[in-house]
């Protein structure tokens, strides 16, 4: 009967999977257009998602385009809407809720102008509980093999892990019902270290709305270094965000099961500060003419911009490093897709510039401040995260990291650390230089290396280029 369609371009075939409905044929005519609508997979690997905010209550009509839910994937969240008119007649599972897994009823759907028959509604919510029953103990167990009675201590509050130093606060999820808030104020309470869980919700059903935190803060409530002593809790357990755990996940497992090394080299940015002052200058002039023409002012271009156009070519130059471990052979990518870390409110994530090497940097500076821009609004398509051949770090623009080393991005083998630009004195051969010293600028890159797949040998023919790239940046400008 329904279909749904993310806002986010998704396969046809995936979303067949996501929404295939279930009618429920009975001898009322009423009752034969009622349908589950299920958890859709929003990418091709999504196993298991959350539900951030129900955009309808149970009731409402609907029609073509509405936003009916959003979904809290492990990278974004993402709207669902209604490719067809229909009635939310029950909402199975509400907001807040984790770790739903795809396919699982989360909702009944009826036709426009039917009369909802209440006892089909309910046979079909039993039915789909029933069916998510067993797959639900099977996944408990699996997580809990090591210690099973864990299992049975639900009701019991969480232990910090850093305290216990078990990992069971991580495995289980929070109670749904302890915290809904919308995505507005979780963004705002995670920027401001503001706890939820302090904070009445005057929305429905006691959801906590971005109003409820300014009134929290306006009425002095902003956290203090004395709020858990005067609590009388020496601890608060955050709830864990689908994202926050897969980053725990594959980082955890990167460090693991690959086996890293590190090489770091100093990078001479004289020649790249003046070329980049000379083009932000003249950016600046044109945005001056292009704003009284109405046209759109050209972009600046930052150091970051400089270092993937260099790493894409560094790595064109050694593709050993623009390779990934496959466990029965390497594969070596023709295309070198940078990913960027770019820190987000709730948490890391690298969207992906591609086909590098062959763009200008104008192209490049556009595309990350665009990518950066959704990342942190949380509106990344699966398309412009999943993938990449090679990863840029860069903690130098906060201005107090000079150097640092970085997990690889499995299945990528490297991924680049960029420190801070710092100010030192070096020789000078210049014979006209009485002093035999100048001030010259500097900035630390570190190169993390999957063994498997570089040998250090390749790891420092690869730094060696993007060295030659960064301190004569004119070399790929002509």
């Amino acid at each position: 009967m329904l279909a749904v369609l993310s806002r986010h371009v998704l396969s046809t075939s995936i979303l067949r999977r996501s929404t295939t409905s279930t009618r429920q044929l009975s001898s009322s005519a009423q009752a034969y257009a009622l349908s589950k609508f299920t958890m859709p997979a929003m990418s091709p690997t999504m196993t298991e998602g959350g539900i951030a905010n129900w955009k309808k209550k149970e009731g409402d009509s609907f029609a073509v385009g509405d936003v009916l839910v959003e979904i809290e994937t492990d990278k974004a969240t993402m709207d669902v809407e209604a490719q067809d008119d229909g009635i939310i007649a029950k909402i199975i599972i509400g907001d807040g809720s984790k770790a739903v897994p795809v396919g699982k009823a989360i909702a009944i759907f009826a036709e426009e102008g039917d009369e909802v028959n209440g006892s089909e509604v309910e046979k079909l919510v039993s039915e789909g509980e029933a069916t998510a029953e067993a797959p639900k103990e099977t996944s408990a167990e699996s997580k809990s093999s090591s210690k099973p009675e864990s299992v049975k201590e639900t009701s019991k509050p969480a232990p910090s892990s850093s305290s216990t130093g078990t990992p069971k606060s991580f495995r289980q999820s929070p109670p749904r019902s302890a915290i809904f808030a919308s995505p507005a104020a979780k963004r705002i309470a995670l920027e401001k270290g503001i706890p939820l869980g302090s904070i009445k919700g005057t929305g429905p059903k006691g959801r906590i709305l971005e109003s409820d935190l300014a009134a929290y803060l306006k009425a002095g409530g902003a956290p203090s270094a004395s709020s858990a002593s005067t609590s009388g809790t020496p601890y608060e357990d955050l709830p864990v965000s689908n994202m926050r755990r897969t980053i725990a996940n594959r980082l955890g497992a990167s460090k693991r099961d690959v086996p890293h090394y590190y090489l770091t080299s100093e990078i001479q940015m004289d020649r790249v500060n003046r070329l980049r002052a000379l083009f932000n200058k003249a950016a600046e002039e044109r945005a001056a003419s292009s704003k009284a023409g109405g046209l759109k002012a050209p972009t600046k271009l930052s150091v970051n911009d400089f270092v993937i156009k260099a790493s894409a070519l560094a790595c064109a130059d050694v593709p050993e490093v623009n390779s990934s471990w496959q466990e029965d052979f390497v594969r070596q990518n023709h295309h070198v897709d940078i990913s960027v870390a770019v820190a987000t409110p709730t948490g890391l994530i690298t969207p992906i510039v591609t086909n590098v090497g062959s763009r200008g940097l104008g192209s490049i500076s556009a595309e990350i401040k665009a990518l950066a821009t959704k990342a942190k609004d949380n509106r990344l398509t699966p398309q412009e995260y999943q993938g990449g051949t090679f990863t840029v770090s860069n903690l130098g623009m906060f201005g107090s990291v000079s150097q640092f080393t970085a997990i690889i991005n499995t299945p990528q083998s490297c991924i680049l650390a960029v420190g801070g630009a710092e100010k030192k004195l070096t020789i000078d051969e210049d014979p006209a230089n009485l002093k035999g010293f100048k001030e010259v600028e500097v900035m630390k890159v570190t190169l993390s290396c999957d063994h498997r797949v570089v040998d250090g040998a390749v790891g420092a023919r690869w730094l060696k280029a993007f060295k030659g790239y960064m301190e004569n940046p004119l070399s790929f400008m002509l």
